[in-house]
């Protein structure tokens, strides 16, 4: 046995993890056991029941948050059998035993069906010793007509399906016969089981189901979602429709909001009980439909009806079937009969046949509030429950659970105005066959898959730990209206400010939605004494933000005193702790210089530039002195450059020309400059 508590905080567990952070839930597995999807709770819901593939377990649930083992019971065709199975072109992987049927039969059994490769069993349980009780031939029973044979087919508890459907009635006592519905065409057409559901004061089933629509006229098949019904005291008719169902009826419904294509298919349907007092009328039938349509294709939706709306469309007009033509219509006629009534097994053969023939309501039902009350465009939904929860201050709200396709469990609240999904967590991988099951007094949602049985705790708001998480554990996330943007609320939920005499005191996070508001934690906001900043600070009005008001919780000040503080910023990242306390505000107080340090950086940079550029144009301008050529024909004339060329080769080889002196008078020889007393330069005299 592995029975597992996982905490679902990655990525990869957890969809939404800022709706949901650290969601504990618990995973029972078996190393050895697959496809625990059929489960069942006993009266007294302190044990859970699994049907599984080849098993049948019990589950102690006493302790909260535990799923121990009591027994199990191992039920597996024979290896003769899997082969017959899979000689009849059946894949091998559907021909094990699938429990498909749990139920209670009385105090002290229970009752299991199987598809048992292809070949449906079905056993008697002791409730007590939770072991099979065999018939004195030691065989099973016959589960045909009880069970369906693929592991993939739909069923529920008041219907198996075999090779045909069937709404019957088996195991019938005292002056009840075991009953089942016309074979004849029009009473079924082709349809898909998807529950059912008892109520004692009408004593009649309902039976939720989609079929063929042949009351329409389209070239392509158009499904149909349905509601049936049929009374428990139902014994047959005498002569006519002897063993067979004298009050079916059924009924269309129609989830669809005006002007828009319907979601036709039926994927799940809840019940849920009236309030303690009320009328039994109040009933309320929560459904998920998707849809034919390509428009509406990869949707969901949810749509509920009330027990008096569908007896109001029971107790109308009925169509008329054609025999020759299989094709319905609304003509008048005279009414011999009320179909659907009960204790019509004494009425005549003309009223008996009259109700043979108009069992489909003329009328659809339409949803409670005219349209739907949720819908899903990114998820598919499979499986829901639904449960009343009252709120702190009296008011009762409606809760769902919704098990997506791809392995999701979503809660959602319904207000008024709509519908406000305000958590979600993966439980599972995405897979075909799954089922959901709500113990309300032990506060848990169970989750049955091929992986094993989860346990989900319907409410956490104790694990969430800042503010905007208790925001999202309450509802979705309110506006800010404080009227001073004085805040910054960071992406992981933290909540940032100045700090300063007017900002300090009480803060009050308030969720605030369709104009409830509720407070969620409370923090104070205190400036600890520092002598070594008294002499530095000064008060420092804040100034309000002007951009637009972003997303996050209410938080009200109430200012408790006003004296000096430096500005600080401080973070606000309180939790509230399991025992509903509320921690004092964690914050960390400290100088910030972040603007002086960026202006002093600038400087610093600008400076070192600056210098880098002098000393650079210095040593350029060194460079370009050191390798000048030095030669004194820079300081002659232009034009004397060849005849000096001469006078300077005769003057270092030591020839000395003699050239006379014309007191100051240019000389014929060329090149040499007045007041050189004709000798070149550097030349001593």
């Amino acid at each position: 046995m592995n029975t597992t508590s996982r905490l679902p905080v990655t990525d990869d567990m957890t969809a939404l993890t800022s709706w949901s952070p650290g969601r504990p839930f618990t995973l029972f597995t078996l190393p050895d056991v697959y496809n625990t999807t059929t489960l069942l709770l006993s009266d007294d819901e302190e044990t859970l029941y699994l049907g599984a593939r080849d098993a049948l377990l019990s589950l102690n649930i006493s302790n909260e948050g535990h799923l121990q083992l009591i027994k199990k019971i191992d039920w597996s065709p024979t290896d003769g059998d899997v082969t017959d199975c899979s000689m009849k072109g059946t894949d091998k992987m559907n021909c094990p035993n699938f429990v498909r049927v749990l139920q209670v039969l009385n105090s002290t059994h229970m009752f299991a069906c199987g598809t048992f490769a292809f070949s449906p069993r079905c056993i008697f349980i002791s409730s007590e010793s939770f072991s099979p009780v065999t018939n004195p031939s030691a065989k099973t029973e016959e589960g045909r007509g009880r069970c369906p044979y693929n592991p993939y087919d739909r069923k529920h508890g008041h219907h198996c399906g075999g090779n045909r459907p069937v709404i019957s009635r088996h195991l019938s006592e005292g002056d009840r016969v075991d009953m089942k519905l016309d074979d004849k065409p029009g009473w079924l057409e082709d349809p898909t089981f998807i529950s059912s559901t008892y109520i004692p004061t009408e004593e009649k089933v309902y039976f939720f189901f989609s079929e063929m629509g042949r009351e329409y006229d389209f070239i392509d098949k158009f499904t149909v979602s349905r509601i049936a019904q049929v009374c428990t005291s139902d014994v047959g008719g005498q002569r006519t429709l002897q063993r067979r169902w004298t009050t079916f009826t059924k009924a269309q419904l129609l989830c669809q909001t005006t002007g828009e294509l319907p979601y036709n298919v039926l994927q799940d349907m809840t019940t849920l009980r009236p309030p303690e007092g009320a009328s039994e009328d109040d009933t309320l039938f929560y459904g998920i439909f998707s849809s034919q349509w390509s428009v509406n294709s990869g949707r969901s939706a949810v749509c509920v009806f009330n027990l008096r709306a569908v007896k109001a469309v029971f107790a109308g007009k009925y169509k008329v079937l054609n025999r020759d033509t299989l094709k319905w219509s609304s003509q008048l006629q005279e009414k011999i009969a009320n179909p659907g009534e009960c204790g019509l097994h004494n009425a005549s053969d003309n009223a008996l046949r009259f109700v043979k023939e108009n069992f489909l309501a003329d009328k659809s039902v339409a949803p409670a509030n005219q349209g739907l009350t949720l819908v899903s465009h990114d998820q598919r939904y499979s499986n829901i429950v639904a449960q009343r929860v009252t709120g702190a201050h009296g008011k009762e709200y409606t809760v769902l659970f919704l098990l997506t396709e791809s392995g999701y469990l979503q809660k959602a609240v319904l207000v008024e105005g709509g519908a406000h999904i305000i958590e979600e967590i993966q439980v599972m991988k995405p897979q075909r066959v799954t089922n959901l099951l709500l113990s309300a007094s032990k506060g848990v949602v169970f989750v049955g898959s091929s992986e094993g049985v989860a346990s989900v705790p319907v409410s956490n708001c104790a694990h969430y730990r800042s503010c905007a998480d208790w925001r999202r554990c309450t509802g979705h996330d309110p506006v800010a209206k404080s009227p001073q943007n004085i805040y910054i609320q960071e992406k992981g939920g933290s909540i940032s400010f100045l700090a300063t005499p007017t900002t300090l005191g009480t803060y009050v996070c308030q969720a605030t939605e369709n104009g409830f508001t509720q407070t969620l934690a409370v923090y104070e906001v205190r400036q600890d004494d520092d002598p070594a900043f008294q002499a530095l600070t000064t008060p420092t009005a804040p100034v309000p933000d002007s951009r637009p008001e972003a997303t996050s919780p209410l938080l009200k000040l109430e200012p408790k005193s006003q004296r000096p503080v430096e500005n600080t910023v401080v973070q606000v990242s309180g939790h509230a702790p399991d025992d509903g306390s509320v921690n004092m505000l964690q914050r960390e107080s400290r100088a910030c210089y972040l603007k002086e340090l960026v202006a002093v950086s600038v400087l610093l940079v600008m400076c070192v530039c600056v210098l880098l550029l002098v000393a650079a144009y210095n040593l350029r301008k060194s460079y370009r002195s050191r390798t000048a050529p030095h030669s004194p024909s820079l300081h002659r004339r232009p034009g004397s450059s060849e005849g000096a060329s001469e006078q300077e080769t005769k003057a270092l080889k030591g020839n000395s020309p003699q050239v006379p002196k014309h007191n100051g008078q240019k000389t014929p020889n060329k090149g040499v400059s007045s007041g050189s007393n004709g000798h070149l330069p550097n030349i001593p005299i």
